[in-house]
């Protein structure tokens, strides 16, 4: 039984299947082990969320085109196993995806706006997995003198259902929401190319 008002990150070895499921982010996770506690109060946290605002060296339209790219989220997100893109209809659709690090695997659907170049909302109410999960990047102009660039606010928050899902996520959560980010970040560099300024994180709050 744990005992004590706080508990230090679990042992790598016990999350080794994690590790081995996040590719080249063995290091960010490791040092996140090291920095990181986790209180009590952290496994009956049900809500959780994350935001980040930051200057990249993208367009908006670069941007939004790979964030906008739900169908192949499962071939650069991690933890995205299948998406699955349906009901189509003017300003958005639904996806189904399904979701997992072992030992979990879930399906769920997300219905996700679309105001292009500026904005990408995702929103399920399925009901099974999520009491609700928001996803939202929205796109403004960066530098005037640097026409490819932008400020892009990241938010998610989520509640799940399962007290079992809960305790996961909440052990897990900065290591997957900075995984996430950067993967959108990396796909884009792969399908335009290196940026035109270093990023500079501008704001970030986390429950």
């Amino acid at each position: 039984m744990l005992k004590g008002s706080t508990l230090k990150a679990l042992d790598v070895r016990i999350l080794w299947p994690l590790i081995e499921t996040s590719g080249g982010h063995q290091r960010s996770f490791s040092s996140s082990i090291h920095r990181s506690y986790i209180t009590f109060n952290d496994f009956r946290k049900k809500h959780r969320w994350y935001t980040k605002k930051e200057l990249v060296g993208y367009s908006m339209q670069d941007m939004y085109s790979v964030v906008s790219d739900v169908s192949n989220y499962h071939k650069f997100v991690p933890y995205v196993k299948r998406s699955d893109v349906h009901s189509q209809g003017i300003g958005g659709f639904k996806a189904d995806l399904i979701v997992g690090f072992p030992p979990l695997n879930e399906a769920y659907t997300s219905q996700v706006t679309l105001v292009p170049p500026s904005l990408v909302k995702s929103e399920c109410h399925d009901g099974r997995l999520f009491n609700y999960l928001l996803n939202e990047w929205s796109f403004k102009p960066g530098l005037k003198d640097i026409p490819n660039s932008c400020v892009l606010d990241f938010k998610v928050s989520f509640e799940f259902k399962s007290l079992l899902h809960s305790n996961v996520a909440n052990i897990f959560f900065d290591l997957i929401c900075d995984q996430m980010e950067n993967a959108f970040i990396q796909e884009v560099r792969r399908r335009s190319g290196p940026p035109s300024i270093r990023s500079h994180v501008l704001t970030s709050d986390r429950s």
